[in-house]
């Protein structure tokens, strides 16, 4: 059988998703396609900060405005997909107390609302919180359930007509005139697709991708680890105040919390070497702030894989500035209907798929509007609901596992 859609969107975590659900409300007949469950790729293996900008402030204004931005559209829409944790950046003696004052600066400057307390009044907040903190910056970061979002996404655009079709990967593209003519689809479906448009959301896989169409699209995979450990009664997220380093972040789950992370490059998102080192590097950096986690039970562990744009990164001299997103045309490549949305991070899925939705609909001529960011993911006051469609899509991860409940027949 062959599928005839308006626009096929390969690769479903956050950004394919999202620009699935926002092309679909404005009409089009969408075509969504894994290699594998949803949220599979990086989605799922993230840390799960919802940013609210602070962590760029003083580095990337804008990139701080837009996760501001972001993280308070996914606090009106998102429901039970995130948690409204807030967050604390704190100031460990020996620490650099410029750039305290530089972020905190910043933040105001931006309009990222802030709190400055004294150590004392920080480990009001969080009586375990090292005596070394000298102070802290009250920030409203939050944190997000990344299987239950992109879930979230598919099925308000499965309600919209869009297919969505998992462990379907893109096994072959026919091109006739500039232009994708039809996709070939293996796994469990096994179809033919014929596009009038192609996305190209496949993360760190976006390479691969564009190479089947002959287009380049230069990406650095990075990888970072995450490293769950029992810890119960954590509320704001802790970030550590100084330049973004290995082991910097702590996020509140439930009865544990999430240590991460670290930052090596890799030549394949698929095979790479891990190593014992970074686990211990976590957990002593994070034990820094927190230190009832340096011997706390390790309940689990998991890399992902960030998809970061090469070029982009050749410009990098500092991993504390914001790394954006980039929507790349692939006329010059001799592609007339594909375009590529690479980086980015997942707070921001949601402006990199409206982006990609509005240069979508211009080519196509479709004059509808975006409307993610008024309308409320389904299911979003009602977390069974939206541990359904996780488990309608196969879209369950080690980011959240211990949150999103599977234990049922549906």
């Amino acid at each position: 059988m062959v599928i005839q859609t308006d626009v096929l969107v390969i690769g479903g975590g956050a950004t394919g998703a999202g620009t699935a659900r926002d092309l679909a409300l404005r009409g089009l007949d969408v075509t969504l396609v894994d290699r594998g469950g949803l949220a599979a790729g990086t989605s799922s293996r993230s840390h799960g900060l919802c940013h609210s900008g602070a962590r760029y402030a003083e580095s990337d204004r804008h990139g701080a405005e837009e996760c501001l931005r972001e993280r308070r559209i996914l606090g009106d829409i998102a429901g039970a997909c995130v948690r409204d944790t807030g967050g604390l950046f704190v100031e460990l003696e020996g620490d650099d107390p410029d750039y305290f004052d530089t972020k905190r600066d910043a933040c105001e400057e931006i309009g990222i609302p802030t709190t400055e307390l004294t150590g004392e009044e920080a480990r009001e907040r969080v009586p375990d919180l090292s005596p070394a903190v000298r102070r802290a910056l009250e920030v409203p970061d939050g944190v997000v359930y990344p299987s239950r979002l992109v879930a979230a996404n598919a099925a308000d655009a499965q309600d919209h007509g869009a297919r969505v079709l998992t462990h379907a990967p893109v096994e072959d593209m026919h091109l006739e005139d500039g232009q994708i003519a039809a996709v070939d689809l293996g796994g469990d479906v096994a179809e033919r697709v014929e596009p009038q448009f192609v996305v190209n959301a496949a993360g760190a896989w976006a390479g691969r991708v564009a190479a089947m169409a002959g287009a380049d699209v230069a990406m650095q995979p990075n990888r970072g680890v995450m490293v769950s450990v029992a810890y119960d009664g954590l509320e704001p997220v802790l970030n550590r105040c100084r330049d973004p380093d290995d082991g910097d972040i702590v996020l509140p789950h439930t009865d544990e919390v999430v240590l991460g992370t670290t930052s090596v490059d890799v030549d394949d998102p698929d095979e790479y070497d891990t190593a014992e080192w970074e686990l211990e590097r976590v957990r002593e950096e994070c034990a820094e702030m927190l230190p009832p986690v340096a011997d706390a039970e390790q309940l689990r562990t998991w890399w992902g894989v960030r998809p970061l744009y090469a070029p982009d990164e050749a410009t990098r001299q500092s991993r504390g500035i914001s790394r954006g997103f980039f929507l790349l045309e692939h006329d010059g490549d001799g592609v007339a209907n594909m375009a590529s949305i690479v980086g980015g991070k997942l707070t921001t899925y949601r402006a990199m798929a409206e982006a990609t939705a509005d240069l979508v609909s211009d080519r196509l001529g479709v004059e509808e509007p975006c409307r993610t960011a008024e309308r409320t993911l389904p299911g979003a006051d009602d977390p069974d609901q939206l541990d359904a469609y996780v488990a309608e899509f196969d879209g369950s991860g080690p980011a959240d596992a211990d949150v999103v409940s599977l234990e049922r027949t549906y």
